[in-house]
């Protein structure tokens, strides 16, 4: 999905121009991957735009650099203050919202530590992340060939821009596969989560969603599921290892995520998921979000963040 340009981009404390916005060619993050990152989206409501659990994902950056030695310059307060100035500057009224902590061009060896700590924040226009129609539908996913790495060789509890080129070849093995999305196993072979997307399954009214233990990054978006379906629908959530026959068992499936919202899934290796479409819990969870998140209901979570205070 390519990226429409707005106007700036902050970076190390000022405002640059989108077509400015460049690093050295042998900054340390370009060779070793070293940058922690977050995805937060800005919705468009009523009151006007409105920043999706701003603090909390400002807060998780902050413990992805803290695994990575990484010390952000600025304070966590700051920093959401940077993001929220960012959407005003480029004039967004809804956005996906990017912030970055990378290392920067020092020296050009593995020892990331004689790098500097660089930061960016950005925003575009981005829509829904599986297309248009998968919030209604479902898309059709596959189980990936390639596994999550263990839990201590790559921390899966930091948002590490490494981490993603394990998402890289699950998304491009599913898509090349005719699919729209792969899910990856732990390396004891138990379900782990999608390339970029938590998942939850549902089977005889009970939900169930792999452990933080099974190399599953501790989503914004799944906690909130997790406040619905445990407060509101009253439902049993089980967090287990989930062996992957349950994904042909399961009588509903979806993903969730910053990018994917809530995304049912309609079939796993071209076997149906219960009717092959949207399920009545995925349904009631998807509504409820989606409504707190555009400003179509009460805010009782305190959710939102507003742009223009």
């Amino acid at each position: 999905m390519p990226v429409k340009p707005t106007e700036w981009i902050w970076m190390n404390g000022e405002f640059v121009r989108w077509e400015e916005a460049k690093i050295h060619v042998l900054s340390h993050v370009i060779h070793y991957g070293s940058s922690v990152f977050e995805g937060i989206r800005c919705y468009e409501t009523p009151k006007g735009p409105m920043v999706l659990r701003l603090q909390d994902h400002i807060k998780r950056l902050y413990h992805s650099a803290k695994v990575y030695r990484m010390e952000i310059p600025y304070s966590l307060e700051d920093y959401c203050e940077i993001c929220l100035e960012v959407i005003r500057r480029n004039k967004m009224q809804r956005c996906y919202i990017r912030p970055v902590v990378y290392r920067g061009y020092g020296d050009v060896g593995v020892n990331p530590l004689p790098c500097p700590v660089e930061t960016v924040v950005a925003v575009w226009d981005w829509g829904a992340y599986l297309g248009p129609e998968a919030l209604a539908r479902g898309v059709d996913v596959c189980v990936s060939s390639w596994n999550r790495p263990s839990p201590n060789s790559l921390p899966a509890m930091a948002k590490c821009a490494a981490n993603y080129m394990n998402g890289q070849l699950i998304k491009m093995e599913a898509i090349i596969g005719g699919f729209a999305e792969g899910i990856a196993l732990d390396v004891n072979g138990y379900v782990s989560e999608g390339s970029g997307e938590n998942i939850f399954l549902v089977r005889n009214g009970t939900v169930y969603t792999p452990s933080l233990g099974h190399s599953v990054l501790p989503g914004i978006t799944r906690d909130g599921v997790l406040t619905i379906l445990t407060k509101e629908l009253k439902m049993e959530v089980r967090h287990q290892a989930v062996p992957r026959e349950m994904l042909y068992l399961a009588d509903e499936i979806f993903f969730t995520g910053t990018a994917a919202e809530i995304t049912p899934i309609a079939s796993v290796d071209k076997i149906p998921v219960g009717q092959g479409r949207r399920g009545p819990v995925t349904e009631k969870v998807q509504s409820r979000y989606l409504e707190i998140v555009q400003g179509k209901a009460e805010d009782i979570y305190g959710w939102l963040t507003p742009v223009y205070r």
